[in-house]
């Protein structure tokens, strides 16, 4: 059967509701990862996990657990290529699919733009989660329930 496990510790407030309704209504397991305590509704479908402290502890959970044809929700770059190339597949908070040709785009600007920060030039942060980001996010989640559905 398959599973859901999203990097938790980042990961927007509105992406968990959408989750946990999504899980319920298609009866998949729901596993959230981070670093700290997350809480999650009572119900044996989703669970929250919490790792010890330190770099990548939580992607690494997530990447032993994973399986092939399971979904991890995630905005970090590198855990979402570990995963992909273990078979499972990767969505963003922000409704952005993650497969093998664009986890390499994504890895070729992620360096590009810390070369950047580094040299010190000034690059913004990330724009705030909105509700079309929160559309997008479901519209990706309900196409992948349907094939894992199937």
């Amino acid at each position: 059967m398959v599973h859901i496990w999203v990097d938790a510790d980042a990961c927007p407030r509105p992406v968990k509701e959408v989750l946990f309704r999504a899980a319920q209504r298609a009866q998949i397991a729901c596993t959230l990862v981070a670093n700290q305590h997350i809480a999650v509704p009572r119900t044996p479908l989703i669970c929250s996990i919490q790792v010890g402290q330190g770099f990548d502890v939580a992607d690494n959970e997530i990447v032993q657990r994973c399986e092939p044809g399971d979904l991890v929700v995630t905005q970090d770059i590198p855990l979402a290529a570990e995963v992909v190339e273990k078979g499972a597949e990767a969505v963003t908070p922000h409704g952005h699919w993650l497969d093998k040709d664009t986890v390499r785009e994504r890895l070729n600007m992620r360096d590009f733009m810390e070369e950047m920060r580094s040299a010190g030039m000034q690059t913004g942060g990330p724009a705030s989660y909105s509700n079309q980001d929160k559309g997008r996010f479901a519209n990706a989640l309900d196409r992948w329930l349907a094939r894992a559905q199937k």
